[in-house]
């Protein structure tokens, strides 16, 4: 899976994100899921899943990682 970087996919996602480094956090209060987890953050779940079909689960920790900021930039607790 060539492209973008991992920082970029997510930036894309969730621009603010950069900015909080992956804190799913406000005010010191962790936040609430507003979605089920099935169906937060489709653009990285579908570059991570079409990675692992097609090099293998080993070759796409950038694409996994960046899914699981994604998931708890959400609220998720993963």
């Amino acid at each position: 899976m060539g492209g973008l970087p991992t920082q970029n996919v997510v930036a894309l996602a969730f621009p603010g994100l950069q900015q909080n480094q992956g804190s799913a956090t406000i005010s010191g209060v962790e936040s609430k899921p507003k979605k089920k987890i099935c169906c937060a953050c489709p653009e990285t779940k579908k570059l991570r899943d079409e990675c692992i079909v097609d090099h293998g689960e080993e070759a796409c920790a950038k694409w996994i990682q960046a899914h699981r900021m994604c998931l708890r930039a959400e609220g998720f607790n993963v």
